[in-house]
């Protein structure tokens, strides 16, 4: 019998300003916070909350963990593929 899968992750890109955050991390625990709150998004991308805004463009969401302490912008493309638009320490 072939093993049971979970529903598959929705894939991770950064725009070019997330990919700049990213870069400036060098706390071990910031990384670590950041790694969660990711797993969160690419298990369930509808977790964050819908920020407001034009209906021409994607839908921005905002997932904020505050035991970790993280928030992200986000937004998902008709292929569940999660683009974080910014990565913000609370």
């Amino acid at each position: 019998m072939a093993p049971q899968h979970g529903p598959r992750r929705a894939r991770i890109a950064f725009s070019d300003s997330a990919a700049k955050q990213l870069e400036q991390i060098t706390s071990e625990a910031e990384i670590h916070a950041l790694d969660r709150a990711l797993v969160v998004i690419s298990v369930a991308p509808d977790i964050g909350e819908p920020i407001p805004g034009e209906a021409s463009g994607p839908q921005l969401r905002q997932y904020a963990d505050e035991v970790e302490r993280v928030r992200l912008l986000y937004w998902v493309t008709a292929l569940r593929t999660v683009v974080v638009v910014a990565y913000i320490e609370v």
